[in-house]
């Protein structure tokens, strides 16, 4: 069983940083995708990073292209969202999971998931 522990959120300004933690218990295997989504109420959970160990890959929405970066520390089984140059409309749940999707932007594809946390940038 793979549990996922998200820590790190908070309420911040405008330009503002910070970095969320996923905490990743039990096995999985280095095929599997680690992802972050984010969820604001009415509408649908959203891929923001996703990273792949075996081929190593990173991936971005968009929308946080050169603002965010997605790490893991295989060491303390941990993955990172560093978040930069935060804006209003990245206020959202954030959500760890992993999985095998046939896209890494698909959440349909996963089937760990955290329990999520709160990110607010507002001034």
């Amino acid at each position: 069983q793979v549990t996922l522990v998200e820590s790190g959120g908070g309420s911040v300004q405008p330009g503002e940083s910070l970095r969320l933690s996923c905490l990743i218990s039990g096995k999985i295997t280095s095929r599997y995708w680690m992802t972050w989504f984010r969820q604001v109420p009415g509408k649908e959970r959203e891929a923001v990073a996703g990273f792949s160990r075996v081929p190593l890959r990173e991936k971005y929405d968009d929308s946080v292209k050169g603002r965010f970066t997605i790490s893991y520390d295989n060491r303390e089984n941990t993955l990172y969202l560093q978040m930069d140059s935060l804006k209003p409309e990245d206020t959202a749940m954030y959500y760890c999971t992993t999985g095998v999707p046939a896209a890494w932007w698909d959440y349909r594809g996963y089937r760990n998931w955290g329990q999520g946390i709160q990110v607010t940038v507002s001034s």
